[in-house]
Order: C-alpha cells, then structure tokens, then sequence
C-alpha cells in the first residue's frame, strides 16, 4: 500500500470515528475500552492528530512531546477532534515525499511512516467509537488488515518495550484466510518476540481467521476467531500485549 491510499483511509476512518461518537454521545461507555468514555477516545485519538501532525508540519527530528487532552466536551470536543483529524489529513496530502522527521518504527521514508501509523491508529478507535453506538462496525479491508497485523507483529512487538514473554521458547501462529501470504510466525521468548512472515516450521498455538478479525483480536478489541493448540499462548497475547501511550 502506498501512502496516498493511507491517507485515504485516514480521511475515510475519523469521518466514521466522528459520526460514530456523535451518534453514542460523549458520556457513553466505551465497551473496548472499558475505562474510558466517549470523551476520553476522543481526546486521546485528537491528541495523537495533532501530535503526529507536528512531526510531519514542523520537521521535528527528534522526540517532541505531544500537547495534552484537552479540557473539552460535547459539541465542542467533536468540533475539535474533526479540526484536528482534518488538518493531519490535509499536512500528510501535502507534505513533500522526502519530508524528514522523527518517526518510531522502520519505514520507506517519514511520511510512509506516518500516514500508514495514523491509518491504523484510526481506524482502530473508530472501532472503539463504533463499539459504544453499538450494532456492527464498518469493515476492514483484508490487504489493510493484514498490513496493521504485520504493523503490529513486526513493528510494535519488534520493540524492547513488548512484554510478551516466554520462559521457555514457544511458536505462536497468525494466519489470516482472506488475504494472499498473510501468514506470521511469531517466536516467543525471554526477548522480545521475533515475527516472521512465513509458516516455518512447526507452532505451538495458531490463531486464524478472517484478517479484519484477527487484526481486532491482536489489537485486543474482539476474541481470537479460531485458536488451535496450546490456547496458553493466545491467553498470553492478550494479557501481555497491550500498546500503551506512556
């Protein structure tokens, strides 16, 4: 995918986001989240906008610290969150494609890095949003699913900071049936985990399913759609996984 099409998604994803929260209102439970309300997605999703927005509009090469939730609800927290998701849209369409700053995971260039971040980041708290109007969400393309799987599994996880662990080497397995070659195999550890794109070798636990399913279940927003094995290490997963901001 290139970074046009994640910009793409990203407009598409904090409409959906926006009209989902209007919808539930902002003091509605967030059943995804259980600690947060409406309010609070949207503050922390508004926030990580602008936040990314800056890297790209104002060429910060190093870490800048992001600008804090605002003291906003209702109408006027609404009218910020699109304020701000419009201008990241606008900054990424517009920015040069060799623009450099700071960015946290590998990536062809800056921009690449966060247009595809931004798109997940979105579409992942659109279906938070989602969740507390209730009824379906929309749906998660397989190609794009499978690019946030392969994100999350060799991106996030490749970090010193993922805590899942293993005493003892173990094989986990992610298969998503819908997409061509969207097949991981992620080695457990005492460091962190390895993930490949391949199904080498043999697993000690394999989780599948659709990838729009599967890419809601890493992110620890639905149960894993199918899990063979030994499910201790999908019951891992879930508990040791989550991405934090702090």
């Amino acid at each position: 995918m290139d970074t046009a099409e994640f910009v793409e998604i990203l407009d598409r994803e904090g409409r959906l986001l926006a009209a989902a929260a209007e919808d539930a209102g902002t003091e509605a439970k967030v059943p995804t989240c259980p600690d947060w309300q409406v309010k609070d997605l949207l503050r922390h999703t508004g926030m990580v906008h602008r936040w990314a927005a800056a890297f790209v509009a104002e060429g910060h090469t190093s870490y800048h610290p992001d600008g804090g939730l605002p003291d906003l609800d209702g109408e006027e927290l609404l009218a910020w969150f699109r304020e701000g998701h419009g201008h990241l849209v606008d900054t990424l369409a517009s920015a040069p494609s060799d623009v450099q700053c700071w960015h946290f995971l590998p990536a062809p260039s800056p921009l690449a890095f966060w247009a595809r971040r931004q798109a997940h980041e979105t579409t992942v708290h659109r279906v938070d949003a989602e969740s507390s109007r209730g009824g379906p969400h929309s749906e998660i393309a397989p190609g794009f699913a499978a690019d946030g799987i392969d994100e999350l599994l060799r991106g996030f996880h490749a970090r010193s900071r993922s805590k899942v662990r293993s005493d003892e080497p173990r094989v986990l397995r992610v298969r998503a049936t819908d997409a061509d070659g969207a097949v991981w195999t992620v080695r457990l550890s005492q460091e962190p985990p390895v993930a490949t794109r391949d199904a080498a070798g043999d697993a000690d636990c394999e989780v599948a399913g659709t990838a729009g399913r599967l890419y809601l279940a890493l992110w620890n927003r639905t149960p894993f759609p199918q899990v063979t094995g030994d499910a201790s290490l999908a019951a891992l997963w879930r508990a040791k996984s989550a991405v934090t901001w702090s």
